[in-house]
């Protein structure tokens, strides 16, 4: 057996702690009360850590305090690990460290070094017992912290190698004895946005055991609260059109994007659904990094608490990965592609003449709302600054906010890229409150989103590859299960924004290519190399052309519903994804004609 690791960005939480001799090492996400600060963990593919943000929008946060035991009493360093994500030359993420009630000296936030370090805060007189720690921002503008560190050694600052600082979080949280087995389960989905969300329910109610994984508190991913996309794509108009039922159970109604009313988006009424189901076991706020293989085979998969570090084992006999980004197939060795391929390989008259890295981008909206009461907002100098001559003139975003386009990696960028946002949007705010006063002075922003919806990523590969000419030639494959509906919709930088930011686009365009409803094929959701492995979502097996029409959520929610009705075929017949296909496909395909919602219909294999 072994075991591959992904290097993942440490996401933020509730203060825990370790003590190891004269050690304490207390992550921020771990602290007993976070006050005002957000954990943040859409970096752990890079970090191996969550982290805390001060996201208050230009208004300082309720601070953050915890308490630590030390064993021992004495002269302690500190050093806290953080960045300035903005330098300018000095960015605005200003925070302080008070221990015991005391302030320390330095500011921390405000280095002028764009990436993470262990900054030295000196000396400390620790007591021994219960010793209280307390985070203060100064601005409200997304400082931002990962852990605060303690040594009787000046000499023992820690490493900022990201895999042996895993091995170093490990030590000190006490997580070297291996993780907590959860179970063993029938189909194990990991990502809980719209397309894991209705494989889970579907395969559930076909008798699976399933697991539902999300590295987030709340389900529907892009459609969240967190995001807030709405959702695209027709579900009543393919051969087949009672695939779609789970779909339309968790939509929420059409709230446009970025709406300022969190409500909504249907975040509870999501999680009912998935709670009244008997046979799935939840886990939310868990981030899936490494996992455990057989031959060709995921074993299973672990997962650590975003806020707590503690680690979880899930053993499966099929998986689905529904991340998005491909995270599950990239840790087992699924053979994947991201950006875009030549018209020479594909054979597409919209693809480009010369392969290369262009993604489509992340989003972060926000919007405003006018107030009784006019309000202000600071001059932003660190931000992108804007002019009478080139500014957006809006008092919310729609989906064209968006940063990516080949100039940052969507996974490995994916704090660049939401940060990079943020001084879009504060600096165009900034300069529309303080210069078109006339128009925006009663405005105040309501809400800014710093989980980024995200586009394109990878892409794994099955036994087909959708292609622009299975699209618009409405080839109906003897497989073909999920319809997709949505334009061949491929952005890119808007060309006035490309002239003013070239590289550092934030603003997008797009020209949809329309399409008459087509079939997508099973073999488009499942692993052609990973054999228990089946995909839903932005990442099944298209090109990057197809991709454009496949990726919205309806479709995506759809591709889900299938997932788990083939899984249960599987699981029935003992066959892999692949021999779904190739032996049972007629079982598949009546299911997926009328789809059953009764529990426990067969009896299925034991575990």
């Amino acid at each position: 057996m072994k075991r591959i690791y992904l290097t993942l960005a440490l996401l933020v939480g509730l203060a825990l702690f370790t003590q190891a001799q004269n050690r304490v090492l207390v992550e921020a996400e771990s602290f007993d009360n976070i006050g005002g600060w957000v954990i943040d963990q859409q970096s752990f593919d890079v970090l191996y850590s969550s982290y805390l943000m001060a996201h208050g929008m230009g208004r300082p946060v309720e601070n953050a305090t915890t308490t630590v035991d030390f064993s021992s009493a004495g002269e302690y360093h500190v050093w806290v690990r953080t960045k300035d994500w903005a330098p300018f030359p000095t960015g605005p993420g200003a925070f302080t460290l008070a221990i015991n009630g005391a302030p320390l000296q330095t500011t921390f936030g405000v280095s002028g070094m764009a990436e993470w370090d262990w900054y030295y805060g000196g000396t400390v007189q620790m007591d021994a017992g219960e010793n209280s720690l307390e985070v203060e921002d100064l601005t409200g503008f997304n400082g931002r912290f990962d852990a605060i560190y303690f040594s009787t050694d000046k000499d023992d600052a820690p490493t900022n190698d990201n895999e042996a600082l895993l091995a170093f979080r490990k030590e000190l949280l006490n997580l070297t004895d291996g993780p907590e087995d959860v179970g063993k389960f029938d189909l194990v989905v990991v990502g809980g946005g719209m397309a894991g969300t209705c494989a889970a329910i579907s395969g559930a109610r076909m008798g699976l055991k399933v697991a539902l994984i999300q590295n987030r508190p709340v389900l529907g991913g892009n459609n969240s609260s967190e995001i807030r996309v709405h959702l695209m794509g027709r579900v009543d108009q393919n051969h087949y059109p009672k695939l779609g039922r789970i779909v339309r159970e968790l939509d929420n109604g059409d709230p446009g994007n970025g709406n300022p009313d969190a409500a909504r988006y249907g975040d509870e009424r999501k999680l009912q659904i998935v709670r009244s189901e008997p046979n799935i076991s939840l886990h939310l706020n868990t981030h899936v990094y490494e996992v455990e293989m057989e031959d060709n085979t995921i074993k299973a998969v672990i997962g650590r608490d975003i806020a707590t570090n503690q680690e979880y084992r899930f053993e499966g006999v099929y998986f689905s990965d529904c991340t998005g980004d491909g995270t599950l197939g990239f840790l087992a060795g699924a053979e994947y592609r991201m950006g875009r391929e030549s018209r020479e390989q594909t054979g597409e008259s919209l693809a480009p003449e010369n392969p290369d890295d262009f993604t489509l981008g992340t989003s972060n909206l926000w919007a405003s709302l006018e107030r009784e009461a006019p309000s202000d907002f600071p001059e932003t100098p660190w931000a992108i600054q804007f002019s009478d001559e080139y500014h957006i003139d809006d008092h919310k975003a729609d989906w064209q906010w968006e940063t990516g386009f080949g100039n940052f990696h969507t996974i490995y960028e994916a704090e660049q890229i939401r940060d990079h946002n943020l001084r879009a949007i504060y600096g165009n705010w900034s300069y529309l409150k303080n210069e078109k006063a006339d128009k925006y002075s009663h405005h105040e922003l309501a809400w800014v989103a710093y989980i980024g919806g995200k586009r394109e990523s990878r892409r794994l590969m099955g036994d087909h590859v959708l292609t622009q000419m299975d699209i618009q030639d409405g080839i109906m494959y003897p497989d073909g299960s999920v319809t997709a509906t949505w334009t061949i919709d491929l952005h890119f930088p808007d060309a006035k924004n490309s002239q003013y930011f070239k590289g550092e686009e934030f603003f997008a365009a797009t020209k949809h290519i329309k399409v008459q409803p087509y079939t997508i094929p099973y073999r488009c959701l499942y692993s052609r190399n990973i054999d228990n492995l089946y995909m839903a979502g932005r990442n099944i097996s298209t090109t990057h052309v197809a991709f454009g029409s496949t990726r919205v959520m309806r479709t995506c929610g759809m591709m889900g519903e299938a997932v788990g009705y083939a899984a249960f075929v599987a699981r029935k017949n003992n066959a892999s994804p692949r021999e779904v296909y190739t032996m049972h496909l007629n079982e598949f395909m009546d299911i997926i004609e009328s789809p059953v919602t009764i529990y426990n219909l067969p009896t299925l294999p034991q575990n």
